[in-house]
């Protein structure tokens, strides 16, 4: 795929690349692109950094293109301490689970909003559990909030499992890893306030994406432990 004109991009991941290339993960609107940037040492070197929105011109019909053209397209997001590995995590999220060259539009304007939105110093929890959905969703893994793996409605009372391939199924008998309708209801309607639907929402989320995690830890998790 070539395109004879440049596109919004974000830097997901830059590492050396021989003498003094670069090899350059982007996030743009036609998906993840990987790239050869040369003259990696150079301007367009200090422009291949995280949270930096650009205007590149890939060129290349292989699945690794090369960086024609590299502009700065605004401010950088600015980002220290918490929001600075959210943002990692953000970033590590998308080169493991977004395929190769598959457009999501959708997923670059979620994700340009949500650093924006994280450099403001907003709450972390309801940003990152909402890029994650969103990311699920968009990917079509995602599952119904609000009504069970028979299309029933959750009741509040309701003990709920995640079943990966399926959704929410209900459950009558106490067991790990369970969440409460009323919890789960709250979800469905972004309602943070809700006493136990952040901490639900992170199990959720953790439990239905590390299947497609394929088992492998994220880097950027254990860096935020660690702080």
């Amino acid at each position: 795929m070539s395109t004879p004109t440049g596109q919004p991009a974000y830097v997901l991941h830059s590492r050396a690349y021989r003498e003094n290339s670069a090899l350059v993960d982007f996030l743009t609107p036609q998906g993840r692109l990987r790239a050869v940037l040369r003259s990696a040492k150079g301007k367009a070197g200090s422009l291949a950094r995280p949270f930096v929105p650009l205007e590149v011109e890939f060129r290349g019909r292989s699945e690794l293109k090369n960086v024609g053209r590299m502009e700065s397209a605004g401010v950088a997001t600015w980002m220290t301490g918490e929001a600075l590995f959210s943002g990692m995590y953000l970033n590590e999220l998308l080169i493991r689970l977004l395929p190769s060259e598959d457009p999501h539009p959708a997923v670059f304007d979620h994700y340009a909003a949500t650093l924006m939105a994280l450099a403001e110093g907003r709450a972390l929890e309801p940003l990152l559990r909402s890029f994650e959905w969103r990311l699920l969703d968009d990917l079509g893994y995602g599952f119904a909030l609000d009504t069970d793996i028979h299309g029933e409605p959750l009741a509040a009372d309701g003990m709920y499992r995640l079943q990966v391939d399926a959704g929410l199924e209900r459950v009558w008998l106490l067991q790990p890893g369970l969440f409460q309708g009323v919890e789960l209801l709250a979800m469905a309607e972004a309602d943070w306030s809700a006493p136990g639907a952040l901490s639900a929402a992170k199990r959720l989320m953790r439990q239905a994406l590390a299947v497609h995690l394929g088992g492998r830890p994220l880097v950027s998790r254990e860096l935020f432990r660690k702080l």
